[in-house]
């Protein structure tokens, strides 16, 4: 999996980007987890300014910006979080 989201990537920024394109069009969201004991809804995923992936998590109005590597995943997990997991382990 590493090696399709970095195939012509050039580069670490170029290669997180390409691990952001696979997470976004795999990851079947929105979807709930607990984040510090409070439910929350993953809607979208996005990039930051590093290039750290983001999943935009709502409860009640409220948009807060979780990096994925610190996201927890609900138990089962959504479809498409292996990609997650091959961008945690890329990351490593």
């Amino acid at each position: 999996m590493v090696e399709e989201a970095t195939v012509d990537a050039y580069g670490d920024d170029e290669q997180a980007m390409g691990f952001h394109v696979m997470i976004a069009d795999n990851l079947k969201i929105p979807f709930v987890t607990s984040v510090l004991g409070v439910d929350v809804t993953v809607d979208h995923i996005g990039l930051a300014e590093d290039n750290s992936i983001l999943a935009m998590c709502a409860r009640g109005g409220i948009l807060q910006a979780i990096r994925v590597l610190d996201l927890p995943l609900p138990e089962p997990p959504p479809v498409g979080a292996q990609w997650i997991e091959a961008y945690r382990h890329w990351v490593g």
